[in-house]
């Protein structure tokens, strides 16, 4: 266990020790580099916002965030795990024709770019900004789109940390201030500093590691998250851009793909079991204590082993089912289950995968911080639109 919260079963993999002190040693130099998206993970870490903004905004219930990619999927991820009590968010991560409900009532908006000039991000701003609201920009400290439209509204304006890229931007004030804002606590998600203490949390980062990178090595590239808890679903979406666009350069990389349980036992399961080998697999629950039960009354008697079963047991079950068929075939997999749904927990997730992103990307003799074929879509796109030529 990371703590209390979180039993992890690691890859069941045999690894020869020499492989595992290459990844403790690129581990080691991380830990000692002034990195900012390290020093983002402990509870040192310096918000670019005043406790004051907080303070003054924290009694509106309802926010509207926009942004794109991991400006806003941190935040979305922690709204979704944790569902705070009286707040609505509501996120604009894609463009959509679909309106959005007005009831009046007071709102923040929260704009969220890193470059300030994010094609997405300044069309769905154009349409949704609405000058009765509270308007919060979190930008670069330079003259970009946002920037320029944050003055002309006289709106409060945070600086995003030039060292920290959108994905890995959870645990700084991109995540932080929608967090606070949701009631929160920054220094609760912020765990680094107890997790390096821990033998067991640097020991399972390592052996994990050096398992997935083994694994890329045989080939066997695509990421499966089998995920038992629709809270999480966010999460993974964070997780799926971590990896794809930190990983995914000079034709190397790790495909993560979601698949969502135990719907998907019933569709992607037959060729998961079957089909090509060239995947690994996370398994994720959540453990609930109050979820719906079954109804004995209306039981039939063929089925009289899902009495007072709930359906958080239910899906347990079957989640315990796929770890023995998995281990049966000798299905290379690792599995998480969550004991306690809180800051803390999410904090630890977060914190080991930002990790395991990282010293993946070393290992493979890659930069886990850039992004460049990125850029490539967008250069196009304002090429065309600035022609008219659209067909």
């Amino acid at each position: 266990m990371f703590g209390k919260s979180i039993k992890f079963n690691n890859f069941n993999l045999k690894i020869k020790f020499n492989k595992k002190k290459k990844i403790l040693n690129i581990y080691e130099n991380l830990i000692k580099e002034k990195n900012e998206v390290i020093l983002s993970l402990d509870k040192s870490y310096k918000d670019t916002f005043s406790k004051k903004i907080v303070k003054k905004f924290k009694k509106i219930n309802q926010v509207l965030v926009i942004g794109m990619g991991g400006s806003i999927l941190g935040s979305k991820a922690i709204y979704k795990f944790l569902k705070p009590k009286n707040k609505k968010f509501i996120f604009v991560d894609n463009i959509s024709n679909t309106p959005l409900h007005n009831d009046n009532k007071k709102k923040i908006t929260l704009i969220i770019s890193k470059s300030g000039n994010t094609l997405e991000t300044i069309s769905n701003s154009n349409i949704l900004i609405d000058k009765k609201n509270t308007n919060i920009f979190i930008t670069e400290n330079k003259k970009n789109y946002l920037t320029k439209l944050a003055q002309k509204l006289r709106a409060e304006i945070i600086h995003h940390n030039n060292f920290i890229g959108g994905r890995y931007s959870v645990l700084s004030e991109v995540g932080m201030l929608p967090a606070q804002l949701m009631g929160f606590k920054p220094e609760k998600f912020r765990r680094l500093n107890k997790l390096i203490n821990k033998k067991y949390f640097i020991n399972s980062l390592i052996q994990n590691v050096t398992s997935i990178f083994d694994l890329v090595n045989k080939k066997k590239t695509n990421s499966i998250i089998l995920n038992y808890d629709d809270k999480s679903n966010d999460l993974f979406s964070w997780y799926q851009q971590l990896v794809a666009e930190s990983l995914g350069k000079k034709s190397k990389g790790i495909l993560p793909l979601i698949s969502l349980m135990p719907k998907d036992n019933h569709s992607l399961m037959q060729y998961y079991l079957h089909g090509n080998k060239n995947h690994f697999f996370t398994l994720f629950f959540v453990k609930e204590k109050n979820t719906k039960k079954i109804k004995n009354k209306s039981l039939l008697d063929t089925h009289s082993y899902l009495k007072n079963k709930s359906l958080n047991e239910v899906s347990y079950s079957q989640f315990l089912a796929t770890e023995k068929v998995f281990k049966q075939r000798k299905i290379p997999y690792r599995s998480f289950i969550i004991n306690s749904r809180d800051e803390q927990t999410l904090g630890e997730l977060f914190t080991f995968f930002i990790f395991e992103t990282i010293l993946l990307g070393r290992a493979m003799k890659i930069n886990p911080f850039d992004q460049p074929a990125v850029e490539l879509i967008k250069e196009q796109t304002k090429k065309i639109l600035i022609s008219k030529k659209y067909s």
